[in-house]
């Protein structure tokens, strides 16, 4: 069943939304060990066990940091738990039990390489729905073994470039030239308050590519450590660039978790620049986040928000919501309104369709990726739309020739609510044709 084979060779203004079409274009106490071994903290859904053949359990892994000082998403491998709980309940995939492994890897690029070895040994599918910035790390580990990775969260461009990934989202290139466009219009001086980290080394030409397009000078690129517990000089310098009576600026921090306390000390400085407007990506803010920083009266009053996905109130939420009521009831890692549980309910989606491809034949790696690679097309109930991966894709010439979704969603806080700014979706294909990403 694990066998592998070769590799065969904006605002009024802004870009308008359309609807969404199709386009061209991842326990034994053995385990338990092993994971220890690895520190890498791992664990499988309770009751499930290892086999081999067509009649075996079907392993992937689901990877996230959790506990840490800087950004975590607890509830992605909890989601990829409680999906695989679902799934075994009702008879498992084709007949087959959905083993699922987890990996905690600390935002830490060894450790995630940990994760990423530990998935080979355990002999995965399929790394499905996770999250990790160090792609760096754990991806030649991934490659080495054929081994396909679904559904990824989109924090670096090794995931629009690997022959072995199949994002669902565009990731921090459509969030943040989505938002650029949409800012273009807008604002004065933008800064971009960023992770002093090699991913986010990669941030301000996606938000300078929207503003450019736009007709707009490029954002001032302000780095700051990732998981500090304040941020004021970060903000002084920031609001220190909004004078000379022209039009108000806008902050834009993308710093993940630690977002909201940079919106903390951006609170307290600002009474002296009332018009400085904020904006972000979904992922370092959503409804949760605005509640907590005063909802109404907070900082990210009117700030502008992209997103990849349907508000959360959206119909096409309901399955995720009835496996969140079913089966991680009580779970408060678990959000519906979660970009990191949105993606990994998407990612398991798309693995779902993949499986059920393959009928009864063989479910591995090599037969994984190779119904990826040969054409299959998944629908998403309208959550995205219908993906299909290939390497001739509109986006191959810049770079991005794993990136075969390229729609964003422009929301906005009004009265300390998350509100979409307009209906459907933005595609940001020709924003990102002239983005200078290396």
């Amino acid at each position: 069943m694990t066998g592998r084979r070769p590799i065969r060779s904006t605002p009024p203004g802004g870009p308008r939304g359309r609807s969404r079409a199709p386009r061209t274009g991842a326990l034994t106490a053995g385990a338990l060990v092993a994971c220890a071994a690895l520190a890498a903290g791992c664990g499988v859904v309770p009751g499930a066990t290892g086999g081999s053949g067509d009649d075996g359990p079907i392993t992937v892994m689901t990877w996230a940091p959790q506990d840490t000082g800087a950004t975590n998403k607890p509830g992605m491998p909890a989601l990829a738990q409680a999906y695989a709980r679902s799934v075994n309940a009702q008879g498992g995939l084709g007949g087959r039990e959905l083993r699922v492994l987890t990996c905690n890897d600390h935002n830490d690029s060894v450790t995630a390489a940990k994760c990423a070895r530990r998935a080979v040994k355990e002999d995965v599918v399929a790394v499905v729905g996770s999250y990790s910035q160090h792609a760096d790390s754990f991806f030649p580990v991934l490659e080495g073994a054929r081994i396909p990775y679904i559904g990824g969260y989109g924090l670096t461009n090794t995931e629009f470039t690997s022959p072995l990934s199949y994002p669902v989202n565009g990731g921090q290139p459509a969030l943040l030239a989505g938002l650029g466009r949409a800012l273009a219009d807008s604002c004065g001086p933008v800064t971009l308050v960023r992770p002093d980290t090699i991913a986010g080394d990669q941030l301000a030409p996606l938000l300078d590519s929207g503003l450019v397009s736009g007709g707009h000078e490029r954002a001032h690129d302000q780095r700051a450590a990732e998981d500090a517990t304040a941020y004021d000089d970060q903000v002084g310098q920031a609001l220190a660039r909004e004078g000379g009576g022209g039009e108000p600026g806008c902050v834009v921090p993308v710093l993940g978790d630690r977002t909201g306390t940079f919106m903390d000390s951006f609170r307290r400085a600002r009474e002296d620049h009332p018009g400085v407007r904020t904006a972000t990506v979904l992922g370092s803010v959503d409804q949760t986040t605005v509640n907590a920083s005063g909802g109404a009266s907070g900082p990210y009053e009117g700030a502008y928000v992209t997103g990849w996905y349907p508000a959360v109130g959206d119909p096409a939420w309901d399955g995720l919501k009835e496996l969140i009521k079913e089966q991680a009831f009580g779970d408060n890692d678990v959000d519906a309104a979660d970009a990191g549980v949105q993606t990994t309910w998407i990612a398991y989606t798309v693995f779902k369709q993949v499986v059920e491809s393959l009928g009864d034949g063989e479910v591995s790696a090599d037969t994984v990726r190779r119904a990826l690679d040969d054409g299959l097309e998944v629908g998403t109930g309208g959550l995205t739309p219908d993906l299909r991966w290939t390497f001739a894709d509109k986006l191959a010439s810049v770079g991005f020739p794993r990136l075969v979704n390229a729609e964003v969603t422009l929301q906005v806080v009004r009265e300390g609510r998350l509100a979409s700014a307009r209906e459907g979706a933005v595609d940001t294909t020709g924003t990102l044709r002239d983005a200078d990403v290396v």
